[in-house]
C-alpha cells in the first residue's frame, strides 16, 4: 500500500529519543468502488514528527484520487526500549502522560457526511474527545486572573467591615471629606474612633489566620507540585479563593456575622490561598524558561501583578460606589473560578518527570528545610540566605510604603481629591510596566545583578523625593523617578531559582512565597506605627526610612556579585597557571 510504504522511507532511520510516541494513523476513504479503512502503527514516531504526519497525509491521500472521507492520528508516550503498548492491537488509544488529553489529533474533509463504519477487523480507534482549548505553556492569564480576584477582594472587604460594624453602632462616617483635612473634632469622634479600632482588629484576625494556615499548606503544597506537577497546585489555591468569595456573599446577601469572613479565609488558606498560586507561577516559569532567559519571564509576571492591581484598584472603587458590595464580588467569584478552569483545562504541565508523591507526610517541610541547610555548596546557601535577606528588605519597603501612599496624600498639606488619587495609584502601578521595559532595554548591556541595583537606586530616589514633597508636581516626581523600581524583584527571583536544581523550584518559590506573606504583615506593623509617631516632626519620615533600608540589599547584592567575580577571577587564575608550574 502506498500510504504505509512512503511512511516508512520518510522515518526510517531515524534515531529514537529516550522518549518515543507510537502513533497509529487510521484513515478512512469512500469512493465509487466502494468504501475501505486503513489502520497502520508507526513505531518510535518522534514528537517532531507529528505535525509534519499530519500535513503530509492528506496529500498522499489525495494522490490516490479516492475522495478523502477522515485522517486520525492517535498517539502514546512509552520509555525508549520497552515494548509498545500497540504491539499486537489494532484498535487501541491512550493518552500521552506528557500530553495529557491529548488522544489524537484529526483532520477531517469539510463538506461531508461521517465515514461509514469500519470493518470489524480493521476497526479504527474510537475518537477521543476533544480538550475545550489546546494546551497552553502560558501560566500569565492564570495569575492575572488571580490577581484581579485578590485586588477587588480586599480593599472591597475592608470597606464592607467599615460600614457593617459602622452601622451596627450608629456611625455613619462621611466618606467625601479627606481624612488628613477634616476639623479635629470629627477626628476625635470616640464612635470614629471604635469603629476604627474594630475594623481594624478584624482585619488583623482575618490576615493573621490565613497567613499562619497558608504558611503550613504552602511549603506543603508548593514541595508536592515538583513530583506531581504545577497544574494541581494551581488549581487547588484558585478553588479555594472561589469558595472564601462565596462565604463572603453569603455574609452580604444573609447578613451573617463578620466573623464568617474570618472562615472564608482560613479555608482558603487550608487550599493555599493567593501565596500558592504566587509561588506555583513562579516554579511554572522557572521550569519552562532557560537561565538566560528566565528574568525577563518572571519580569512578565509581575507586570501582570501590576496591571491586574490597577484595574482592580481603578475599577473597583468606581463599581462600588455605583453598585454597592454585591455586584463587584460576584466578579471576584468568577475570576477565581476562571483561574481555576484554565488551570485544568488549558494548562499544559511544566514538570517533565511526573511521579505520584503522597501530600501529607513531613518530607516535604524536609524539603523546604534542606533547601537552605544542606545545599550542594557552602556557597549556593550563603547566597539563598543573602538573596533572601535582601528580598524580605525589599518587599517589605514596598509593601510598607504603598499602603501609606493615599494616607499620606490624603493628609496635609496635599489634600488630595479622589481623582487625584487615582492618578496616584495609577501611577505607581505603571511602575511595573515601565520596569519591565526598563529591564529588557539594560539587559541588552548589562548583567542582570547591575540593572537590580539601577532598579534599587531608582526606588531610594524616588522614595526619598516623596518624603520631602509638598505639593502636588513634587509627588508626581517622586513617582516618576519610581519607573525602575520593580526591576529588582524579578532579578531577585531569577537568581534564587538557578542556585537551586529542576526539581526544588517547588520548594524554593513556596519559601519564598511564605517570606512574601511574612513582609506583608511586618510591614503593616513596622510603617503602620511609624506613620502616626512621626507626625509631629515629619510626616514623609516612614518613606525616608524605607529608602534608607534599601541601602542594605542594595549593598548585599553588589556585594554578592563582587564576590562572585574574584571567585571565578581566582579559579581562572589557578587554571592558567597549572601548566606553567608542571
Amino acid at each position: 500500500m502506498i500510504l504505509p510504504e512512503l511512511f516508512k522511507d520518510i522515518f526510517r532511520g531515524r534515531s529514537t529519543p529516550d522518549w518515543v510516541l507510537d502513533v497509529h494513523i487510521a484513515a478512512f476513504h469512500l469512493s465509487s468502488s466502494g468504501s475501505w479503512a486503513f489502520f497502520y502503527p508507526l513505531s518510535n514516531f518522534r514528537c517532531s514528527h507529528f505535525l509534519i504526519a499530519i500535513k503530509i497525509a492528506p496529500v498522499l491521500l489525495d494522490a490516490r484520487a479516492e475522495p478523502c472521507r477522515r485522517i486520525s492520528l492517535f498517539a502514546t508516550q512509552r520509555q525508549s526500549g520497552s515494548p509498545p503498548p500497540f504491539a499486537g492491537k489494532r484498535a487501541t488509544t491512550a493518552a500521552s502522560p506528557r500530553f495529557p488529553g491529548r488522544g489524537g489529533a484529526e483532520a477531517a474533509c469539510p463538506g461531508r457526511s461521517a465515514p461509514p463504519p469500519a470493518p470489524a477487523a480493521m476497526a479504527a480507534p474510537p475518537l477521543s474527545p476533544a480538550r475545550r482549548c489546546p494546551p497552553l505553556a502560558n501560566v500569565e492569564p492564570l495569575l492575572f486572573l488571580a490577581t484581579l480576584s485578590l485586588g477587588l477582594q480586599g480593599p472591597l472587604a475592608t470597606q464592607y467591615l467599615w460600614d457593617r460594624l459602622g452601622t451596627e453602632r450608629g456611625y455613619s462616617p462621611n466618606a467625601t471629606s479627606p481624612a488628613g483635612c477634616r476639623n479635629s473634632s470629627a477626628d476625635d469622634d470616640p464612635l470614629r474612633q471604635e469603629v476604627e479600632v474594630l475594623v481594624s482588629h478584624w482585619n488583623l484576625y482575618i490576615n493573621l489566620g490565613g497567613f499562619f494556615v497558608g504558611l503550613f499548606s504552602v511549603t506543603l503544597f508548593g514541595p508536592w507540585s515538583d513530583s506531581v506537577g504545577r497544574r494541581p497546585a494551581l488549581i487547588l489555591p484558585a478553588v479555594g479563593m472561589a469558595v472564601q468569595a462565596a462565604i463572603y456573599l453569603l455574609v452580604m446577601y444573609l447578613q451573617l456575622h463578620v466573623a464568617y469572613f474570618l472562615l472564608g479565609r482560613i479555608l482558603s488558606g487550608l487550599m493555599g490561598d493567593y501565596n500558592l498560586i504566587l509561588a506555583s507561577c513562579f516554579a511554572y516559569v522557572a521550569d519552562t524558561s532557560d537561565k538566560r532567559a528566565r528574568t525577563f519571564r518572571v519580569a512578565v509576571l509581575e507586570a501582570c501583578l501590576g496591571i491586574a492591581g490597577m484595574l482592580a484598584s481603578i475599577g473597583g472603587g468606581q463599581w462600588r460606589k455605583a453598585q454597592g458590595y454585591i455586584n463587584p464580588f460576584w466578579l471576584v467569584l468568577a475570576a477565581s473560578l476562571a483561574a481555576a478552569l484554565y488551570a485544568a483545562f488549558c494548562l499544559q504541565e511544566s514538570v517533565k518527570q511526573q511521579k505520584p508523591a503522597k501530600l501529607f507526610t513531613l518530607s516535604h517541610y524536609k524539603a523546604v528545610y534542606r533547601l537552605y541547610m544542606t545545599p550542594e555548596h557552602q556557597s549556593s546557601r550563603r547566597q539563598l540566605a543573602l538573596y533572601s535577606l535582601a528580598f524580605f528588605l525589599l518587599v517589605t519597603v514596598h509593601f510598607g510604603t504603598k499602603d501609606l501612599f493615599v494616607l499620606y496624600e490624603l493628609g496635609s498639606p496635599l489634600c488630595w481629591a479622589a481623582d487625584l488619587i487615582g492618578y496616584g495609584s495609577a501611577a505607581s502601578y505603571l511602575t511595573y510596566l515601565s520596569s519591565l521595559g526598563g529591564l529588557r532595554l539594560l539587559q541588552l548591556c548589562l548583567e542582570d545583578t547591575w540593572v537590580a541595583e539601577i532598579g534599587l537606586f531608582s526606588n531610594i530616589s524616588g522614595l526619598v523625593v516623596i518624603s520631602l514633597a509638598t505639593t502636588t508636581p513634587l509627588v508626581f516626581t517622586g513617582y516618576g523617578l519610581l519607573f525602575l523600581s520593580m526591576a529588582a524583584t524579578p532579578v531577585i527571583r531569577a537568581r534564587l531559582s538557578k542556585l537551586v536544581s529542576e526539581t526544588e523550584q517547588g520548594a524554593l518559590f513556596a519559601s519564598v512565597a511564605c517570606l512574601e506573606a511574612l513582609c506583608s504583615l511586618v510591614a503593616a506593623g513596622v510603617f503602620n506605627s511609624l506613620y502616626p509617631a512621626t507626625l509631629h516632626f515629619m510626616r514623609g519620615f516612614p518613606f525616608l526610612f524605607g529608602a534608607i533600608i534599601l541601602l542594605i540589599p542594595a549593598a548585599v547584592i553588589g556585594w554578592i556579585e563582587i564576590w562572585d567575580s574574584n571567585h571565578d577571577y581566582s579559579h581562572f587564575s589557578d587554571a592558567s597557571l597549572t601548566p606553567a608550574d608542571g
